[in-house]
């Protein structure tokens, strides 16, 4: 089978903060209508890369581009309305707002109140359970609940890219499979997602491709399931390799 073309580019990218380089000449591809995810250790640059390509932080070298056209130089908000939109490590509800009121704020860019109202009903169909939470206060939702209105309200401006930040961040096993079945929900729907993984195997399990990083740089990349099976990095990441099945 042959990969798709990528939506995402990474050439070269070196950046980091203060002075100090955390990505190093960092590579690699996110093919379009793929589920991507980069695993590595605390440290290894997952969240850089994030910020990198949503415009948060400026690469010293290198280049990101989108379906061809370059995001260096553009500001956050531009990217974001070329459809790349993050939810990050952290929770960023509006605790004391309504459910309801948080997933009508993700479309604070869409002018036209009709298709702020079109867009709604398109998440709420996607997200039933979410529907079922509009009237309750974004802040009484348990922290897998929360994941879920995050990913709702990042589909309000219809993204071609989502970048998820360590989504799996304190849950337990149980609600962790709701959030990656909401992942792979919102990448059947249409969109291109990056996901940034500290569980490795879980996150590897859910995604075509598979990116390793190591002290900011590319260790290893292939499928999701070349690289759960690849013995060194098995070794390393993930409690020993995955035997074949």
């Amino acid at each position: 089978m042959t990969t798709p073309a990528p939506a995402l580019v990474m050439d070269g990218i070196t950046a980091g903060y203060g002075g100090g380089d955390v990505l190093r000449d960092l590579s690699f591809e996110v093919p379009e209508g793929s589920i991507t995810c980069v695993v590595g250790p605390n440290g290894a640059g997952k969240s850089t890369v994030m910020r990198v390509i949503s415009g948060l932080l400026r690469p010293r070298l290198g280049t990101v581009t989108l379906h061809g056209e370059k995001l260096n130089g553009k500001s956050p908000r531009q990217i974001l309305q070329m459809g790349v939109v993050q939810v990050t490590q952290n929770h960023s509800l509006f605790k004391d707002m309504t459910v309801a009121e948080n997933i009508d704020l993700g479309g604070y860019m869409i002018s036209d109140r009709a298709a702020v109202a079109k867009r709604v009903d398109a998440v709420y169909d996607l997200f039933p359970q979410v529907k079922d939470w509009a009237g309750m206060k974004a802040g009484s939702l348990s922290g897998g609940q929360q994941r879920l209105v995050e990913f709702a309200r990042a589909l309000m401006l219809d993204p071609v890219l989502i970048l998820l930040d360590e989504p799996s961040m304190g849950l337990s096993p149980r609600v962790l499979k709701s959030v990656f079945d909401a992942a792979r929900q919102m990448n059947t729907n249409g969109a291109t997602v990056l996901l940034g993984e500290q569980n490795a195997r879980a996150g590897l399990k859910l995604s075509h491709q598979g990116v390793v990083m190591e002290n900011g740089t590319v260790r290893l990349a292939g499928t999701g399931r070349e690289v759960l099976e690849h013995p060194e990095i098995g070794e390393l990441y993930l409690g020993g390799a995955v035997k074949k099945s």
